[in-house]
């Protein structure tokens, strides 16, 4: 998948869930987010590391509805 697909489905929503080719999941969220074009990454800070995934591994982009738990 594009890196600007992405990038656009980010903006659009304000969170995504990723796949990776490695099949790491990830959620991002447009505020704490980073998408490099140039570079073709993706970097980004979570609770337990920073991380910095290449941006054209991606290969599903998913949006989740809110609900309550």
């Amino acid at each position: 998948m594009k890196l600007e697909v992405v990038q656009e489905q980010l903006k659009r929503w304000g969170e995504v869930m990723i796949r990776t080719a490695s099949a790491e999941e990830f959620e991002l969220h447009l505020g704490d987010t980073t998408i490099d074009t140039e570079k073709r990454l993706i970097s980004f800070r979570a609770a337990d590391a920073e991380y910095i995934l290449d941006g054209d591994s991606i290969e599903r982009v998913k949006v989740h509805w809110s609900h309550k738990d």
